[in-house]
Parts: C-alpha cells; structure tokens; sequence
C-alpha cells in the first residue's frame, strides 16, 4: 500500500467527519480543503501541491484561527473564542509537534554559527537558514523573536 497525500488523507478524514455527524470536524476540514484547492489554482496555472506545501496551507489557516480566538477572547467573546480553539484543535492534528523553546534556541543557534551573524544587520540571513530548519515547526514569530534574543546577546 502506498503512503496517500497529506491532501488525501484530509479529505478521507472530511468523509469520517461528515458520517460522524462532528459538525466542527468537517466544517474545519471542508475550509482547509478550500484554502488548499484555491492554492492549487492560484497563479498562472494550476497545480497539485507537495505535503508541504499542504502543511503551509494548513499552518497558515491554524494561524488564523489562533489570531481569530485571541481577538475574540479580548473581546469578551468566550463563545466564538472556545469555536476558534475547536478548529484549531482540528488542524493541529496535521501540523508536526511544535519545537520547544530550548530546541528553538540550539536552532538559532547554529545558525548564527553557521552564518557567522554577528548582529542584527544579519538578521535575514539568519531567518533564511533557521526557517529552513524549522520547517513549520514553530511560528515564524517565535523564531523571530529568538533570532533578534541571540544576536543582541552576541
């Protein structure tokens, strides 16, 4: 048996979902299958997306439900708040297990060592290197902030 698509495997988890009757399950996975399938016809022809381009597609719509739940939460919005954090729930389970800090931080750290950074005006090559590292592991926030942490300690 073959390994099916990240893709494939969303939307035979959307098929359980719907005869499931889990109405936050399938409403979630429907939205992803739509971010992805509008990815695939984005630009000037259309295509069918890698695992990881998938993973993008899902980690930015969990980034979305994650800005979606604080902003409602501050709003005094608990209801829409606790349906954000379901959905999220939902998409986390095809994203990789995000890196602790301390990993974030030997990440970074090798590579400033590779890049030989020395300050901030280095802070896209350091980017460049650690985000290929990561891989969707960790918020583009997060290694941000940990990148701009080393580099004024350095």
């Amino acid at each position: 048996m073959t390994e099916q698509s990240l893709k494939a495997t969303v939307q035979s988890d959307l098929t359980d979902a719907i005869r499931q009757r889990d109405a936050v399950r399938s409403g979630t996975l429907r939205l992803a299958l739509t971010s992805i399938t509008n990815e695939e016809v984005s630009g000037t022809e259309a295509r069918e997306l890698s695992d990881d381009e998938v993973l993008k597609v899902l980690a930015k719509e969990a980034k979305k439900r994650k800005e979606a739940a604080t902003a409602y939460a501050g709003a005094g919005r608990p209801e829409l708040a606790a349906k954000e954090e379901a959905e999220l729930a939902v998409l986390e389970a095809y994203l990789p297990a995000q890196l602790s800090d301390d990993e974030l931080t030997s990440i970074v750290a090798a590579a400033i060592a590779q890049t030989g950074a020395t300050g901030m005006p280095q802070l896209g090559q350091v980017m460049k290197v650690a985000q290929g590292v990561v891989a969707g592991r960790a918020d583009g926030g997060r290694v941000a902030a940990a990148v701009k942490a080393a580099l004024t300690k350095g």
